[in-house]
Protein backbone atom coordinates (compact mmCIF):
# COMPACT_ATOMS: atom_id res chain seq x y z
CA UNK A 1 0.00 0.00 0.00
CA UNK A 2 3.23 2.49 0.69
CA UNK A 3 3.87 1.79 -2.75
CA UNK A 4 1.09 2.61 -3.96
CA UNK A 5 0.30 6.02 -1.86
CA UNK A 6 3.61 6.97 -3.25
CA UNK A 7 2.53 6.48 -6.78
CA UNK A 8 -0.70 8.38 -6.49
CA UNK A 9 0.87 11.60 -7.40
CA UNK A 10 2.78 10.78 -10.39
CA UNK A 11 -0.52 11.09 -12.84
CA UNK A 12 0.14 10.24 -16.06
CA UNK A 13 -1.13 12.05 -18.43
CA UNK A 14 -1.15 9.17 -21.54
CA UNK A 15 -2.80 5.86 -20.70
CA UNK A 16 -0.02 3.21 -19.02
CA UNK A 17 2.63 2.93 -21.28
CA UNK A 18 3.14 -0.89 -20.05
CA UNK A 19 0.80 -3.84 -19.83
CA UNK A 20 0.00 -4.82 -16.05
CA UNK A 21 2.65 -6.77 -14.76
CA UNK A 22 1.23 -10.04 -13.06
CA UNK A 23 -2.46 -9.25 -13.51
CA UNK A 24 -4.38 -12.84 -14.97
CA UNK A 25 -5.11 -13.18 -18.41
CA UNK A 26 -8.29 -14.41 -20.28
CA UNK A 27 -7.23 -17.15 -22.64
CA UNK A 28 -10.43 -16.54 -24.75
CA UNK A 29 -11.86 -14.72 -27.67
CA UNK A 30 -14.53 -13.33 -26.02
CA UNK A 31 -14.54 -12.23 -22.77
CA UNK A 32 -18.31 -12.83 -21.08
CA UNK A 33 -19.52 -10.08 -18.88
CA UNK A 34 -21.70 -9.91 -16.06
CA UNK A 35 -23.54 -6.43 -16.03
CA UNK A 36 -24.74 -5.37 -12.55
CA UNK A 37 -27.34 -2.71 -12.75
CA UNK A 38 -30.20 -1.70 -15.34
CA UNK A 39 -30.25 1.49 -14.10
CA UNK A 40 -29.66 4.51 -16.02
CA UNK A 41 -25.83 3.91 -16.41
CA UNK A 42 -26.04 0.04 -16.80
CA UNK A 43 -28.84 0.85 -19.45
CA UNK A 44 -27.71 4.13 -21.56
CA UNK A 45 -23.66 3.26 -21.39
CA UNK A 46 -22.44 0.22 -20.05
CA UNK A 47 -24.60 -2.40 -22.23
CA UNK A 48 -24.85 -1.08 -25.26
CA UNK A 49 -20.62 -0.11 -25.35
CA UNK A 50 -20.21 -3.51 -23.99
CA UNK A 51 -22.35 -5.12 -27.00
CA UNK A 52 -20.46 -2.62 -29.57
CA UNK A 53 -16.68 -4.39 -28.07
CA UNK A 54 -15.82 -7.48 -30.51
CA UNK A 55 -13.64 -9.02 -27.20
CA UNK A 56 -16.48 -8.98 -24.65
CA UNK A 57 -19.78 -10.78 -24.85
CA UNK A 58 -22.89 -9.27 -22.85
CA UNK A 59 -23.47 -12.64 -20.92
CA UNK A 60 -25.51 -11.75 -17.92
CA UNK A 61 -27.02 -8.51 -16.27
CA UNK A 62 -27.69 -8.25 -12.57
CA UNK A 63 -31.23 -6.91 -11.96
CA UNK A 64 -34.62 -6.98 -10.76
CA UNK A 65 -36.10 -5.52 -13.87
CA UNK A 66 -35.88 -8.60 -16.60
CA UNK A 67 -38.61 -7.35 -18.46
CA UNK A 68 -36.92 -3.89 -18.99
CA UNK A 69 -33.48 -5.38 -20.01
CA UNK A 70 -35.94 -7.98 -22.48
CA UNK A 71 -37.50 -4.94 -23.95
CA UNK A 72 -33.85 -3.05 -24.45
CA UNK A 73 -32.64 -5.33 -26.23
CA UNK A 74 -29.64 -7.26 -24.77
CA UNK A 75 -30.51 -10.99 -25.51
CA UNK A 76 -27.75 -11.33 -22.13
CA UNK A 77 -29.37 -13.68 -19.29
CA UNK A 78 -31.10 -11.95 -16.30
CA UNK A 79 -30.19 -12.71 -12.83
CA UNK A 80 -31.69 -11.52 -9.66
CA UNK A 81 -28.50 -11.16 -7.38
CA UNK A 82 -25.12 -10.62 -7.71
CA UNK A 83 -24.53 -14.18 -6.20
CA UNK A 84 -25.98 -16.03 -8.64
CA UNK A 85 -23.31 -14.09 -11.47
CA UNK A 86 -20.14 -14.70 -9.28
CA UNK A 87 -20.99 -18.47 -8.99
CA UNK A 88 -21.05 -18.87 -13.16
CA UNK A 89 -17.40 -20.18 -13.83
CA UNK A 90 -18.08 -18.83 -17.79
CA UNK A 91 -18.16 -15.04 -16.05
CA UNK A 92 -14.78 -13.79 -16.82
CA UNK A 93 -15.40 -9.82 -15.71
CA UNK A 94 -17.84 -7.99 -14.12
CA UNK A 95 -19.17 -4.38 -14.60
CA UNK A 96 -20.17 -2.67 -11.51
CA UNK A 97 -23.17 -0.02 -12.23
CA UNK A 98 -25.21 0.24 -9.25
CA UNK A 99 -25.50 3.52 -6.75
CA UNK A 100 -23.04 4.93 -5.82
CA UNK A 101 -22.94 3.53 -1.82
CA UNK A 102 -22.69 -0.38 -3.94
CA UNK A 103 -19.03 0.07 -5.52
CA UNK A 104 -16.53 -0.74 -3.38
CA UNK A 105 -18.88 -3.47 -1.36
CA UNK A 106 -20.07 -5.11 -4.81
CA UNK A 107 -16.72 -5.00 -6.20
CA UNK A 108 -14.85 -6.77 -3.33
CA UNK A 109 -17.61 -9.69 -4.02
CA UNK A 110 -16.46 -9.57 -7.40
CA UNK A 111 -12.73 -9.86 -6.83
CA UNK A 112 -12.90 -12.20 -3.86
CA UNK A 113 -14.92 -14.23 -6.67
CA UNK A 114 -11.66 -14.15 -9.06
CA UNK A 115 -13.00 -11.55 -11.70
CA UNK A 116 -11.77 -8.66 -13.46
CA UNK A 117 -13.91 -5.69 -12.66
CA UNK A 118 -14.79 -2.35 -14.16
CA UNK A 119 -16.44 0.02 -11.32
CA UNK A 120 -18.30 2.98 -13.19
CA UNK A 121 -17.14 6.50 -11.39
CA UNK A 122 -16.83 7.18 -8.59
CA UNK A 123 -14.50 4.89 -7.44
CA UNK A 124 -15.75 4.28 -3.98
CA UNK A 125 -17.04 6.26 -1.30
CA UNK A 126 -13.80 8.11 -0.19
CA UNK A 127 -10.28 7.25 -0.70
CA UNK A 128 -10.11 4.99 2.51
CA UNK A 129 -12.49 2.41 0.51
CA UNK A 130 -11.06 2.83 -2.75
CA UNK A 131 -7.29 1.96 -1.48
CA UNK A 132 -8.92 -1.07 -0.07
CA UNK A 133 -10.33 -2.72 -3.24
CA UNK A 134 -7.08 -1.59 -4.79
CA UNK A 135 -5.06 -3.54 -3.08
CA UNK A 136 -7.14 -6.57 -3.49
CA UNK A 137 -6.91 -6.76 -6.87
CA UNK A 138 -3.16 -6.35 -6.79
CA UNK A 139 -3.03 -9.03 -4.15
CA UNK A 140 -5.47 -11.56 -6.71
CA UNK A 141 -3.85 -10.52 -9.99
CA UNK A 142 -6.90 -9.21 -11.52
CA UNK A 143 -7.61 -6.32 -13.55
CA UNK A 144 -9.72 -3.29 -11.81
CA UNK A 145 -10.02 -0.04 -14.14
CA UNK A 146 -12.82 2.51 -13.29
CA UNK A 147 -14.97 3.59 -15.89
CA UNK A 148 -13.49 7.50 -17.15
CA UNK A 149 -15.41 7.34 -19.58
CA UNK A 150 -15.31 11.27 -20.57
CA UNK A 151 -11.39 11.12 -21.76
CA UNK A 152 -12.87 9.65 -24.84
CA UNK A 153 -15.61 12.88 -25.25
CA UNK A 154 -15.16 14.78 -28.74
CA UNK A 155 -14.50 18.01 -27.11
CA UNK A 156 -11.82 16.45 -24.78
CA UNK A 157 -9.89 14.69 -27.53
CA UNK A 158 -9.37 17.85 -29.47
CA UNK A 159 -8.17 20.00 -26.33
CA UNK A 160 -5.52 16.56 -25.79
CA UNK A 161 -4.77 17.82 -29.14
CA UNK A 162 -4.58 21.67 -28.85
CA UNK A 163 -2.38 21.35 -25.92
CA UNK A 164 -0.11 19.14 -27.44
CA UNK A 165 0.16 21.41 -30.28
CA UNK A 166 1.64 24.03 -28.05
CA UNK A 167 -0.77 26.84 -30.13
CA UNK A 168 -2.07 28.13 -26.70
CA UNK A 169 1.04 28.50 -24.93
CA UNK A 170 1.76 27.88 -21.04
CA UNK A 171 -1.84 27.74 -19.67
CA UNK A 172 -2.35 29.90 -17.06
CA UNK A 173 -6.31 29.45 -16.27
CA UNK A 174 -8.23 26.30 -17.46
CA UNK A 175 -11.49 26.17 -17.09
CA UNK A 176 -14.01 23.17 -17.00
CA UNK A 177 -18.04 23.13 -16.57
CA UNK A 178 -20.88 20.87 -16.78
CA UNK A 179 -23.83 23.62 -16.59
CA UNK A 180 -26.99 22.07 -16.83
CA UNK A 181 -30.69 22.82 -16.46
CA UNK A 182 -32.77 20.78 -14.78
CA UNK A 183 -34.80 23.00 -11.88
CA UNK A 184 -37.09 20.31 -10.62
CA UNK A 185 -35.63 18.04 -7.96
CA UNK A 186 -35.98 14.32 -9.03
CA UNK A 187 -36.53 11.69 -6.05
CA UNK A 188 -33.07 9.55 -7.09
CA UNK A 189 -30.51 8.48 -5.12
CA UNK A 190 -28.24 10.90 -7.09
CA UNK A 191 -29.98 13.54 -5.51
CA UNK A 192 -30.70 12.71 -2.33
CA UNK A 193 -28.91 13.03 0.80
CA UNK A 194 -27.20 9.80 1.39
CA UNK A 195 -24.21 8.42 1.13
CA UNK A 196 -22.45 9.12 -2.91
CA UNK A 197 -25.12 11.32 -3.61
CA UNK A 198 -24.82 14.86 -4.86
CA UNK A 199 -23.13 16.54 -7.57
CA UNK A 200 -19.83 16.37 -6.93
CA UNK A 201 -19.92 12.73 -6.68
CA UNK A 202 -21.99 12.44 -9.95
CA UNK A 203 -19.93 14.74 -12.35
CA UNK A 204 -17.20 15.73 -10.04
CA UNK A 205 -15.04 12.48 -11.07
CA UNK A 206 -15.92 13.40 -14.79
CA UNK A 207 -14.00 17.10 -14.43
CA UNK A 208 -11.08 15.77 -11.85
CA UNK A 209 -10.09 12.86 -14.02
CA UNK A 210 -9.53 15.19 -17.06
CA UNK A 211 -7.99 17.81 -15.16
CA UNK A 212 -5.46 15.32 -13.97
CA UNK A 213 -5.21 13.70 -17.06
CA UNK A 214 -3.80 17.00 -18.35
CA UNK A 215 -2.35 18.55 -15.98
CA UNK A 216 -1.14 16.10 -12.57
CA UNK A 217 -1.74 16.53 -9.18
CA UNK A 218 -2.39 19.73 -7.96
CA UNK A 219 -1.07 21.67 -4.87
CA UNK A 220 -4.21 22.57 -3.03
CA UNK A 221 -7.66 22.12 -3.33
CA UNK A 222 -10.22 24.71 -2.98
CA UNK A 223 -14.16 23.62 -3.61
CA UNK A 224 -17.62 25.09 -2.71
CA UNK A 225 -20.58 22.73 -2.69
CA UNK A 226 -24.35 24.10 -2.22
CA UNK A 227 -28.04 23.30 -2.28
CA UNK A 228 -29.67 25.94 -4.70
CA UNK A 229 -32.61 24.27 -6.33
CA UNK A 230 -35.91 24.83 -3.68
CA UNK A 231 -36.82 21.71 -2.20
CA UNK A 232 -33.41 20.31 -3.03
CA UNK A 233 -31.76 17.96 -0.16
CA UNK A 234 -28.21 17.17 -1.97
CA UNK A 235 -25.48 19.68 -3.50
CA UNK A 236 -26.69 20.96 -6.85
CA UNK A 237 -23.40 23.08 -7.23
CA UNK A 238 -20.20 22.30 -6.49
CA UNK A 239 -17.13 24.88 -7.87
CA UNK A 240 -13.54 23.77 -7.13
CA UNK A 241 -10.32 25.42 -8.00
CA UNK A 242 -7.54 23.37 -8.51
CA UNK A 243 -3.87 25.29 -7.24
CA UNK A 244 -0.97 24.12 -9.08
CA UNK A 245 2.35 26.62 -9.68
CA UNK A 246 1.26 28.42 -12.41
CA UNK A 247 -2.02 27.91 -13.33
CA UNK A 248 -5.52 27.73 -11.58
CA UNK A 249 -7.84 24.85 -12.60
CA UNK A 250 -11.53 25.67 -12.20
CA UNK A 251 -14.11 23.06 -12.12
CA UNK A 252 -18.25 23.86 -11.87
CA UNK A 253 -21.08 21.55 -12.13
CA UNK A 254 -24.48 22.52 -11.26
CA UNK A 255 -27.94 21.96 -12.45
CA UNK A 256 -29.16 25.62 -12.06
CA UNK A 257 -27.94 26.87 -15.43
CA UNK A 258 -30.58 28.13 -18.12
CA UNK A 259 -28.03 29.37 -20.66
CA UNK A 260 -24.80 26.89 -19.69
CA UNK A 261 -21.39 28.52 -20.10
CA UNK A 262 -18.83 27.12 -22.23
CA UNK A 263 -17.95 23.38 -21.45
CA UNK A 264 -14.20 24.40 -21.96
CA UNK A 265 -12.46 27.77 -21.44
CA UNK A 266 -8.36 27.56 -21.78
CA UNK A 267 -6.50 30.96 -21.58
CA UNK A 268 -2.44 30.27 -22.36
CA UNK A 269 0.05 32.89 -23.14
CA UNK A 270 -0.49 33.10 -26.42
CA UNK A 271 -3.60 32.41 -27.22
CA UNK A 272 -7.56 30.91 -25.39
CA UNK A 273 -8.92 27.73 -26.48
CA UNK A 274 -13.15 28.08 -26.27
CA UNK A 275 -15.34 25.09 -26.90
CA UNK A 276 -19.35 25.37 -25.98
CA UNK A 277 -21.52 22.54 -25.84
CA UNK A 278 -21.32 18.91 -24.39
CA UNK A 279 -20.31 15.31 -25.88
CA UNK A 280 -22.52 14.22 -28.32
CA UNK A 281 -22.88 10.02 -27.19
CA UNK A 282 -24.57 10.50 -24.51
CA UNK A 283 -27.54 12.17 -25.99
CA UNK A 284 -27.26 9.29 -28.84
CA UNK A 285 -26.83 6.36 -26.61
CA UNK A 286 -30.05 7.60 -24.91
CA UNK A 287 -31.42 7.71 -28.68
CA UNK A 288 -31.29 4.77 -29.27
CA UNK A 289 -28.70 5.15 -32.26
CA UNK A 290 -26.48 2.23 -33.04
CA UNK A 291 -23.15 2.63 -31.25
CA UNK A 292 -20.67 3.40 -33.87
CA UNK A 293 -22.68 4.22 -36.87
CA UNK A 294 -22.68 7.37 -38.91
CA UNK A 295 -21.92 10.16 -37.50
CA UNK A 296 -21.29 8.32 -33.86
CA UNK A 297 -19.29 10.97 -32.17
CA UNK A 298 -19.39 13.69 -34.18
CA UNK A 299 -19.30 17.43 -32.70
CA UNK A 300 -21.50 19.73 -34.05
CA UNK A 301 -20.25 22.91 -32.38
CA UNK A 302 -16.11 22.86 -33.35
CA UNK A 303 -13.99 24.82 -30.68
CA UNK A 304 -12.39 28.51 -31.07
CA UNK A 305 -8.71 29.17 -31.24
CA UNK A 306 -8.75 33.08 -30.03
CA UNK A 307 -4.92 34.63 -30.88
CA UNK A 308 -3.83 37.09 -28.13
CA UNK A 309 -1.66 38.86 -29.91
CA UNK A 310 -4.19 40.24 -32.82
CA UNK A 311 -7.42 38.71 -31.23
CA UNK A 312 -8.38 36.64 -34.76
CA UNK A 313 -10.76 33.77 -34.17
CA UNK A 314 -10.25 30.81 -35.53
CA UNK A 315 -12.55 27.52 -35.94
CA UNK A 316 -10.31 24.55 -34.40
CA UNK A 317 -12.37 21.02 -35.90
CA UNK A 318 -11.58 18.31 -33.71
CA UNK A 319 -11.74 14.61 -33.93
CA UNK A 320 -15.06 12.52 -32.97
CA UNK A 321 -15.38 11.02 -29.79
CA UNK A 322 -15.98 7.24 -29.04
CA UNK A 323 -16.63 5.36 -25.59
CA UNK A 324 -15.82 1.96 -27.27
CA UNK A 325 -11.98 3.06 -26.78
CA UNK A 326 -12.02 2.60 -23.29
CA UNK A 327 -14.08 -1.16 -23.01
CA UNK A 328 -11.53 -2.05 -26.63
CA UNK A 329 -8.52 -1.77 -24.36
CA UNK A 330 -10.41 -3.19 -21.49
CA UNK A 331 -11.10 -6.44 -23.41
CA UNK A 332 -7.60 -6.06 -24.56
CA UNK A 333 -5.93 -5.72 -21.54
CA UNK A 334 -7.91 -9.23 -20.46
CA UNK A 335 -6.85 -11.41 -23.34
CA UNK A 336 -3.19 -9.68 -24.32
CA UNK A 337 -2.08 -8.32 -21.22
CA UNK A 338 -2.39 -4.98 -22.85
CA UNK A 339 -2.49 -1.61 -20.50
CA UNK A 340 -5.31 -0.50 -18.59
CA UNK A 341 -7.37 2.49 -20.02
CA UNK A 342 -8.14 3.43 -16.28
CA UNK A 343 -5.31 1.74 -13.41
CA UNK A 344 -5.98 1.72 -10.05
CA UNK A 345 -3.36 4.93 -9.26
CA UNK A 346 -5.08 7.08 -11.95
CA UNK A 347 -8.70 6.46 -10.18
CA UNK A 348 -7.39 6.73 -6.21
CA UNK A 349 -5.99 9.71 -7.67
CA UNK A 350 -9.46 11.19 -8.83
CA UNK A 351 -10.47 9.90 -5.68
CA UNK A 352 -8.18 12.16 -4.03
CA UNK A 353 -9.15 15.32 -4.88
CA UNK A 354 -13.20 14.50 -4.41
CA UNK A 355 -12.51 13.70 -0.87
CA UNK A 356 -9.91 16.63 -0.71
CA UNK A 357 -12.99 18.66 -2.09
CA UNK A 358 -15.73 17.53 0.15
CA UNK A 359 -13.23 18.15 3.48
CA UNK A 360 -12.28 21.82 2.10
CA UNK A 361 -16.38 22.49 1.82
CA UNK A 362 -16.48 21.45 6.02
CA UNK A 363 -13.60 23.64 6.29
CA UNK A 364 -14.63 26.49 4.16
CA UNK A 365 -10.36 26.85 3.44
CA UNK A 366 -8.24 25.09 0.90
CA UNK A 367 -7.06 21.46 1.40
CA UNK A 368 -3.17 21.47 0.88
CA UNK A 369 -2.18 17.62 -1.01
CA UNK A 370 0.14 15.70 0.58
CA UNK A 371 3.61 15.48 -0.68
CA UNK A 372 4.56 12.14 -2.08
CA UNK A 373 8.29 10.41 -2.55
CA UNK A 374 9.44 8.49 -4.52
Amino acid sequence: MARRRRRLGQFRRHDAEAPDRGRRRLNRARVNVALVGFGYAGRTFHAPLISACAGLELHTVVTSQAGALAAAGPSARPVATLDEALADPDIGLVVIATPNALHAPQARAALEAGKAVVIDKPFALDLAEARQVADLAEARGLLLSVFHNRRWDADFLALRAELDSGRPGPIHTFESHFDRYRPLVRDRWRERDEPGGGIWHDLGPHLIDQALVLFGRPLGVTCDLAVLREGGRAADWAHAVLRYADKRIILHADMTSPAPGPRFAVHGARASWLKSGLDAQEEQLKAGLSVGGPGWGADPSPAVRVDGATGARETVPGPPGDYRAYYQAVAAALSDGAPNPVPPDQALAVMEVLEAGIESDRRRAEVQMPAYHS
